[in-house]
């Protein structure tokens, strides 16, 4: 038999390999609020314009309200012959409310149905993941305020550079963090433009009020090309750029989390709460909360990538090949909620070992650029010769296997001999990362201004 929603031009239904490709109710199916939200607000528009009439209209209000609550009692029954969601949303009003439930469709089309539910659904996302990710620096902060003075060692190419604070590593994260809430609400400022009305293609000859319908749906505006609506999906694209780019910053701290819980770093320790154990090594105490989270950025990357390809050769307006826009989105999104859940409870469980990151510190006379600008301000000599006599001086201390602060007086004035006792004040990690006083540096009277002006921001409504 025909499909009943399509089919007056077909004489048979589809093949079943057909039906198979063609659904997509398996995965839409969670737009049901978003698609009976739109629903509602077209319908309320038709009233409004006298396209439908009033009773018919309640009739299909009270429908939908009926369907909603079905589905979220978990009572409702999708059928995949039906295709999607927005046709077992449809042949179910028919179902309870009779031939009324066919004025509905007036005006629209499925074109525009779905790109105003997929909008409404990532603006949605868009709003939880902010709010995932405040809570996120909130953590981020408030352990970088406790630990404003620990020192650690700070590291380039994965070798022992300066000395650094834990706090400052941590708020590094949190400035990473801003950036992707700023990317993701720049995305929902341009994707919060209505479809609904654009119907197939080209808009419709009915009087109907975009507006209205924009309003109702806490849009900004009607979007204003027909063509352009129905196609487009950067909204998808942009936000799914943002939360990849969010997704290798967690990704990127989840690698320092199990570098740092190594026993050859041993820099920081989780809880029972967030590692595991081994099937077989009974000493074993496992980062997987942190591996995970370095895994699913790979799955959100991909969900990018793939609906890029899908977008790449579309001309306008629809085709069915954007059926493929969901699938990857609500994996990515879904997968991202949860890496930022469990990366914000491994900061509130993490505790870094201070001691041991202090002796890490010192490691790989890490305090020589300290020693250098030493030579400058206290010797006047440019930074180049300073430089050079600083790598002197360090190569002496490697040659006698003695940190910095270790070598004698005599030894330094034998590189340069207008060198003083007031050296080796700069020569500890507590004068080096205290001495990094300037905007955005180390040092902990910077670090604890910072995570407080944050955690003032953070706790302001948003």
């Amino acid at each position: 038999m025909s499909n009943k929603m399509w089919g007056g031009r077909f004489s048979t239904g589809p093949n079943a390999i057909m039906e198979e490709i063609n659904a997509s109710i398996g995965f839409d199916q969670r737009l049901y609020a978003q698609d009976i939200a739109g629903s509602k607000a077209h319908a309320t528009m038709l009233a409004a314009q006298g396209i439908v009439g009033a009773k018919d209209v309640e009739k299909i209000q009270k429908g939908l309200d009926t369907i909603l609550s079905e589905i979220e009692a978990g009572r409702f029954t999708f059928r995949r012959d039906l295709e999607d969601i927005h046709m077992n949303v449809e042949q179910r009003l028919a179902d309870l409310i009779g031939p009324s439930a066919g004025r509905l469709h007036t005006a629209r089309s499925r074109n525009d149905q779905v790109a105003t539910d997929f909008r409404l659904y990532v603006r949605d996302t868009i709003d939880a993941l902010d709010a995932q990710l405040a809570d996120l620096m909130t953590a981020l902060a408030e352990k970088a305020l406790a630990h404003a003075a620990t020192v650690m060692p700070g590291f380039t190419h994965l070798q022992t550079a300066q000395p650094v604070t834990f706090g400052h590593h941590l708020m590094a994260y949190v400035e990473m963090l801003a950036r992707d809430r700023g990317r993701l609400r720049d995305a929902r400022t341009r994707l919060n433009e209505s479809p609904l009305g654009s119907a197939a293609l080209a808009g419709t000859s009915f009087p109907i009020d975009r507006d209205a319908t924009a309003a109702a749906l806490g849009f900004d505006r009607p979007t204003a090309n027909s063509l352009d609506a129905v196609s487009d999906r950067d909204f998808v694209l942009e936000t799914l750029a943002a939360a990849a780019i969010c997704a290798i910053h967690l990704s990127r701290f989840a690698e320092e989390v199990v570098i740092w819980t190594s026993p050859s770093f041993g820099l920081i320790k989780l809880s029972d709460a967030f590692t595991t154990g081994s099937s077989i090594m009974p000493q074993k105490r496992n980062p997987d909360a942190a591996e995970l989270a370095r895994g699913k950025a790979g799955r959100i990357v991909g969900a990018l990538t793939g609906l890029l390809v899908v977008m790449k050769g579309l001309p306008l307006a629809y085709a069915k090949d954007m059926q493929e826009d969901k699938e990857g989105a609500f994996d990515a999104f879904s997968a991202l909620s949860l890496v930022i859940a469990a990366t914000a409870g491994m900061v509130r469980d993490l505790e870094p070992e201070a001691a041991r990151m202090r002796a890490a510190a010192g490691q790989g006379y890490s305090t020589a650029t300290d020693l250098a600008d030493w030579l400058v301000r206290a010797l006047g000599i440019p930074f180049r010769e300073a430089h050079h006599a600083t790598g002197r001086i360090v190569a002496l201390a490697s040659e006698r296997g003695v940190p910095l602060h270790r070598l004698s007086l005599e030894d330094m004035q034998g590189v340069d001999a207008r060198i003083t006792q007031d050296v080796f004040s700069v020569l500890s990690v507590t004068k080096s990362v205290a001495s990094r006083t300037s905007y955005g540096g180390t040092a902990p009277v910077r670090v604890r201004a910072q995570a407080r002006r944050w955690l003032k921001t953070l706790a302001k409504p948003a």
